[in-house]
């Protein structure tokens, strides 16, 4: 009967997958047949940031459609053998998409590496590789470490999002329901993170190429890595329930923190050591060495604090029968 469960779950899964990925599959088989035909992809023929998001969707195809044999092979482990797995895919898929691909508009020809570099800063139709900024500060000599955030984000992305699919393909096989509710938990937290970033992919929050962001750039932006963090120490919190409180809490606490706090390195590494200001006045102004503002401190430490609060109450019933 479970057996019949699971292969169910199975082949749902894989074409849930497929569904959900059809914009950043088509978009990638658009891609090659260009190449394949002119060689180069024209600008106005180019799907904005095919990468992460093709390599991501196929790494985690991968990682669903070798579920069983994972499974079989590792039991227990399959989960690690899936995402190192899947892992290895994306960065290879990811290389030979940036190294390959070629896009080319009116005024030059580049990899799309330098390609997706640029769109980071002013995803507009008219985008071109002019200065943006009087200090240069959003344009400026290639640095391949740009792409630090690019790879947090999809790494967190790969890793989340199987954690859901193998954690409730072992509940079925298994009848084990001790991570169901950190495993809905995870499922939320890594839909809402998704679709943050397919409305990044879009709009880029809105920015416009400036240093100083809109409030509703600011807000999109705090909440985008609030809930990266969120997301990291929920995939984390869920393999240590029941264990001691600094175990089960603030480990996951910790690592959420240690993530957000990633990500504005990434950003720094991305602007040439600057922050996107997120509004005007004291809580706003980046503090001397550190570069960081109080209010992105504020940010790291949400992430934190919203993942302790979340496995304060998943654990709750453990410290309460300890006592």
């Amino acid at each position: 009967m479970k057996n019949k469960q699971f292969n169910r779950y199975y082949i749902f899964s894989c074409i849930g997958i497929l569904i959900a990925s059809y914009y950043p599959l088509s978009m990638g088989v658009r891609v090659i047949t260009d190449m394949i035909v002119d060689g180069t992809v024209f600008k106005e023929n180019y799907p904005k940031y095919i990468i992460p998001y093709t390599p991501i969707c196929l790494a985690v195809l991968i990682g669903v459609l070798i579920m069983p044999l994972c499974i079989k092979l590792f039991s227990r482990l399959a989960l690690i053998g899936a995402t190192v797995t899947s892992t290895i895919a994306f960065f290879v898929l990811e290389t030979l998409f940036e190294q390959k691909v070629v896009v080319t508009t009116a005024e030059t020809v580049a990899k799309l590496e330098d390609w997706q570099m640029y769109m980071c800063y002013v995803p507009e139709p008219e985008t071109t590789y002019k200065i943006q900024t009087p200090i240069d500060i959003l344009m400026g000599n290639y640095n391949p470490a740009f792409k630090l955030h690019f790879y947090i984000i999809s790494v967190v992305l790969i890793l989340s999002i199987l954690n859901c699919f193998y954690g409730f393909g072992r509940m079925i096989k298994t009848g084990e329901k001790k991570r169901c509710k950190s495993l809905i938990l995870q499922a939320i937290c890594s839909l809402v993170f998704l679709g943050l970033c397919i409305l990044a992919c879009f709009t880029a929050f809105w920015r416009d190429g400036n240093i100083q962001v809109s409030p509703l750039s600011a807000t999109l932006m705090s909440v985008f890595f609030i809930l990266l963090g969120v997301t990291t120490g929920v995939f984390v919190g869920s393999f240590l329930l029941d264990k001691r409180k600094f175990v089960s809490i603030w480990i996951p606490s910790i690592v959420a923190s240690f993530t957000t706090l990633l990500m504005y390195i990434g950003e720094m590494i991305l602007l040439h050591g600057h922050l996107y200001n997120l509004g005007t006045g004291f809580i706003f102004n980046s503090i001397p060495v550190i570069i960081l503002a109080p209010i992105d401190l504020l940010i790291i430490a949400l992430s934190g604090g919203i993942t302790v609060f979340i496995f304060t109450l998943l654990n709750r019933k453990n410290f309460n029968v300890n006592k």
